[in-house]
């Protein structure tokens, strides 16, 4: 009877972390809508946001809203977002991303900065769901250009495997975060999907949690737009 019971209990607590695993904090919530309001500007003012070509070529998008000074990290700064990767056609489900430790220091007189950071190729996709990489020695990362053409990117700009942006006060200006290291939030993510999950498993899992919808929606209208316009451009 006590090993019937002990089973008992063990799939009752599976059907819970099942029911559950979608019921996130509210301060991650707030961090998925947050994420997507930043989103919503990328093409807000086209002669100074992200280019839409380099839009459209990402691999994978992440964005890190409000990186605030962290005083605990001598001359650095710490935030917390979501990325998301293309797979077959479509955005994947999001993982919880966190970024700390940098040394490029936040723009005069700002409080807090977002990033939006578009990972180019295959090869840092990969590198970013195998594990943590510090930016700019494991994974290349150059400040992204700004503006409506991006053929006006220089060549390291073009071969990085990752360009950033930071956004203050609704414009967007590339950002060189080389030594930064960027990484899974496991204690997010385990909140998200109701266990310990691998970035390549929730990136390869087609089911998208009800919750981080306006993200995955906000990158979808992004896409939309970036192919619009790029479609716009080339008549």
């Amino acid at each position: 009877m006590r090993l019937i019971g002990t089973m008992v209990a063990a799939v009752s607590l599976t059907c819970t972390a099942a029911v559950y695993a979608d019921d996130v904090s509210s301060t991650r919530s707030k961090r998925i809508e947050e994420a997507a309001a930043v989103l919503s500007e990328v093409h807000a003012t086209p002669d100074k946001d992200v280019p839409q070509e380099l839009w459209e070529k990402a691999q994978c998008v992440i964005v890190i809203p409000s990186v605030k000074k962290a005083a605990f990290v001598v001359g650095g700064e710490y935030g917390k977002g979501l990325m998301s990767c293309r797979r077959n056609g479509h955005w994947s489900s999001p993982v919880f991303m966190e970024l700390e430790k940098g040394s490029w220091g936040l723009q005069i007189g700002a409080q807090s900065i977002d990033l939006v950071l578009l990972v180019n190729n295959q090869r840092g996709m990969d590198k970013l769901l195998n594990n943590k990489v510090t930016l700019g020695a494991e994974a290349s990362v150059a400040a992204g250009p700004v503006g409506r053409d991006a053929r006006a990117a220089t060549d390291a700009q073009l071969n990085a495997e990752i360009l950033s942006y930071s956004r203050t006060q609704g414009l967007f200006a590339g950002i060189n975060l080389s030594g930064g290291v960027l990484k899974p939030d496991p204690d997010a993510n385990e909140d998200l999907y109701g266990k310990p999950a691998h970035a390549k498993d929730i990136v390869a899992n087609d089911k998208i949690p009800a919750s981080t919808q306006p993200f995955v929606r906000a990158l979808e209208r992004e896409h939309a737009a970036a192919v619009g316009t790029s479609g716009t451009n080339h008549k």
